[in-house]
C-alpha cells in the first residue's frame, strides 16, 4: 500500500453531518491518498460511522474515542495522535475538520468540571484539541476547517460584554433552560458557543501568522444549517439557501479543505463561507479586544499549560 500523503481528521464523525462528510471522503478519489482519523465520543458504538466505512474497506483509516466535553479525554486523544505522527506510523495532519456540534434540545446539562456541555462540546474541546495538535500539522499547507451555525436575535445581537459574560456562558448561567424554557434559549447557547469558534478562527489565524514555524497553516470556516422537517422542500427551492441536505453541507465543508481558486486564493486564510459563498463574520467576532479576552479565558477554562502547544505566542 502506498504511503498516505497526509492525515485527515474529522471530529463528530458519527453524527449526521460527520457521517455524510466521511461518506464523501471514502468515496472520493481526491481523498484516496489520505489516512482518515475519525474522532467519535465512543468508538465501540459508532455504528453509523462503521456502516459508512464498510462501503470502502480499502480506505486507510482509524476510529478514535474522544469526549470533547472532557478536557482529560481531549488531551489523551491528542497524545495518541501526536505520538503516532511523531513515530511515523501515520503522516502529519493535512486536514483537521472541526465538525462535531452539540444541541442540548432544551435538556441543559453540565460537564464533570461544571461547564455547560454545549460550550464544551462546540467550542472549548475543539479549541484545546487544535492547540494540542498544532505540533502534528503539516506546517507547509495544513488546513483547519470549522463548521459553524449561529442564531440571530436582537436581544443577543451583542453577546459578550465582559469576562463575566464569558463565565456565565461557560457555566451555563447565560440564557439558561430554566429562564422561560424554549428553543430560543437552546439556540442562544448554541449560537454563543459557535461565536467563540469563529473568534477562534480569527484569533488563531492571527497568532499562527506570527509564528515562523506555523505561518503556512490556514483556518477556514463554513456555515451550515440543517433542519429535519421542512429541509427537503426548502433545499429544492433554494439550492444554496440556509436549509441544506447533509450531503450538500458535507460537500461545502470538504471544498474548504482542498480547494484553491480565485475566491480562496492559493493559500486561503481566515475566510468564512456561507455554503459556497464567501461572507463576512459579525463585527463582534472580529473585535480584537473581545477575541483576546475569549482566548485568555479559554486558556483558563481548558487549563492549557506551558509545553502543551508549540504555538509560540499561545498566552
Amino acid at each position: 500500500m502506498a504511503t498516505p500523503k497526509g492525515t485527515l481528521i474529522v471530529t463528530g464523525a458519527n453524527g449526521g453531518l460527520g457521517s455524510a462528510t466521511v461518506k464523501q471522503i471514502v468515496a472520493s478519489p481526491e481523498f484516496a491518498g489520505y489516512h482518515g482519523l475519525y474522532l467519535v465520543r465512543e468508538a465501540a458504538s459508532a455504528t453509523g460511522l462503521d456502516s459508512v466505512l464498510a462501503t470502502n474497506p480499502s480506505n486507510s483509516h482509524d476510529v478514535l474515542s474522544m469526549d470533547l466535553t472532557d478536557m482529560d479525554s481531549v488531551r489523551q486523544a491528542a497524545k495518541v495522535i501526536n505520538s503516532r505522527i511523531s513515530s511515523g506510523q501515520i503522516p502529519p495532519i493535512k486536514l483537521l475538520i472541526l465538525n462535531a456540534g452539540y444541541n442540548d434540545q432544551g435538556k441543559q446539562a453540565w460537564t464533570k468540571d461544571g461547564l455547560d456541555i454545549t460550550f464544551g462540546a462546540n467550542y472549548l474541546g475543539h479549541w484545546l484539541l487544535t492547540l494540542l495538535l498544532l505540533q502534528s500539522m503539516n506546517i507547509d499547507s495544513g488546513r483547519i476547517v470549522l463548521r459553524n451555525k449561529a442564531f440571530a436575535n436582537e436581544k443577543y445581537k451583542i453577546i459578550l460584554r465582559d469576562e463575566n459574560t464569558f463565565a456565565a456562558i461557560a457555566k451555563g448561567d447565560w440564557s439558561p433552560a430554566q429562564e422561560v424554557p424554549s428553543w430560543a434559549n437552546v439556540f442562544r447557547r448554541y449560537g454563543a458557543s459557535k461565536l467563540f469558534l469563529i473568534m477562534m478562527m480569527h484569533e488563531l489565524q492571527r497568532r499562527v501568522d506570527q509564528d515562523p514555524n506555523l505561518k503556512n497553516i490556514s483556518l477556514l470556516g463554513v456555515r451550515v444549517l440543517i433542519f429535519q422537517i421542512i429541509r427537503p422542500l426548502l433545499c429544492l427551492l433554494m439550492p444554496n439557501g440556509p436549509y441544506r441536505t447533509t450531503q450538500k453541507s458535507a460537500s461545502h465543508v470538504l471544498r474548504a479543505t482542498v480547494d484553491s481558486d480565485q475566491v480562496m486564493g492559493l493559500l486561503p486564510k481566515d475566510l468564512y463561507f456561507n455554503g459556497l459563498e464567501l461572507m463576512e463574520t459579525s463585527d463582534e467576532s472580529r473585535d480584537p479586544v473581545k477575541r483576546d479576552m475569549v482566548w485568555k479565558q479559554s486558556i483558563r477554562y481548558a487549563g492549557l499549560k506551558e509545553g502543551e502547544t508549540i504555538l509560540g505566542n499561545w498566552k
